[in-house]
């Protein structure tokens, strides 16, 4: 049912190299709920096995709109799901259009105990921190999750959007706990260069979003990306596959998870994990322009 494709370590566990982030299943106003449904099928026979939703994915203010049509996509495929791995996160709030963050204990386990109901997952497999809190330390979020872990809610952890300085925070209280850190990465935004760096060193997983640059620019993309757009000319393939190939080979620990809403784009994506970009491919990538 499902084809093998490369693994790599998420903590204890081995996932496919690429992710699949559900976002855009349900973001857009008017989105198409069997569209969706048959993206996450075709992730699934393509091999994918990590999942990655969030309890505050709409697109309405209404919690848990992406997780539902997530599980729902999961229950419904053909195949065995025993090494598919759905991480979920908690810690932003939303109100229609208005995103705010809450990192409190209070809201953390609830979001978390609501994620669980909603996926069906006891415990959750990987559980993320969205955001960082700007008006409460971060320690505090940190301890809640290492909480929930103690309390056996949550085996792994994750943080997103963290710097380096909350990474270490995040490892010295939730300790072995910790398997990964979820930030923007792309050809275009470059600037989680030292997230990726102390990922590495301390062996955790980097989990790129948005590693096309948005939906936007993923759309436009050859506009603002010379480089990409010549390698892929050459090669007559999509510039998403090469610039998920870069992140690929560029990083051994990163595993984009690019969001879809069309089995098209999955498959897309998917042959980016076999795509082997040369020395001097590479070496013109490294010197592309910033999109704009």
């Amino acid at each position: 049912m499902n084809t093998p494709v490369q693994q790599r370590a998420l903590g204890d566990l081995e996932v496919s190299a690429i992710g699949f982030g559900s976002m855009t299943i349900t973001q857009v106003a008017g989105y198409d709920v069997d569209r969706g449904r048959r993206a996450v099928h075709a992730a699934l026979d393509a091999g994918i096995t990590l999942f990655d939703t969030a309890d505050s994915y709409g697109p309405t203010d209404e919690y848990g709109v992406n997780e539902r049509a997530l599980a729902d996509a999961l229950r419904t495929w053909g195949g065995p799901l025993d090494d598919v791995i759905v991480t979920t996160k908690g810690g932003h709030t939303r109100h229609g259009d208005n995103w705010w963050i809450d990192g409190s204990a209070t809201h953390l386990r609830k979001a978390c105990q609501d994620s669980m109901a909603r996926l069906g997952l006891d415990p959750l497999p990987l559980y993320q921190h969205h955001r960082p809190d700007p008006f409460r330390p971060y320690e505090e979020s940190m301890q809640t999750l290492r909480d929930l872990v103690d309390d056996g809610l949550v085996r792994r952890v994750g943080v997103s959007n963290a710097n380096p300085e909350q990474i270490l925070i995040a490892r010295e209280i939730v300790g072995d706990a910790l398997v990964s850190v979820q930030n923007q990465y792309a050809p275009g935004f470059r600037s989680s260069e030292p997230e990726i760096e102390l990922c590495g060193r301390l062996g955790l997983a980097f989990l790129s979003w948005g590693p096309l640059g948005g939906m936007r620019a993923a759309k436009d993309m050859g506009s603002g990306n010379v480089a990409f757009t010549e390698v892929a000319a050459n090669r007559s393939i999509s510039v998403q596959q090469v610039a998920l190939a870069w992140q690929l080979q560029r990083w051994p620990h990163v595993i984009p998870i690019p969001g879809a809403s069309r089995p098209e784009s999955v498959l897309d994506s998917v042959q980016a994990i076999d795509l082997h970009l040369t020395d001097a491919e590479l070496a013109k990538l490294e010197h592309n322009d910033v999109l704009s």
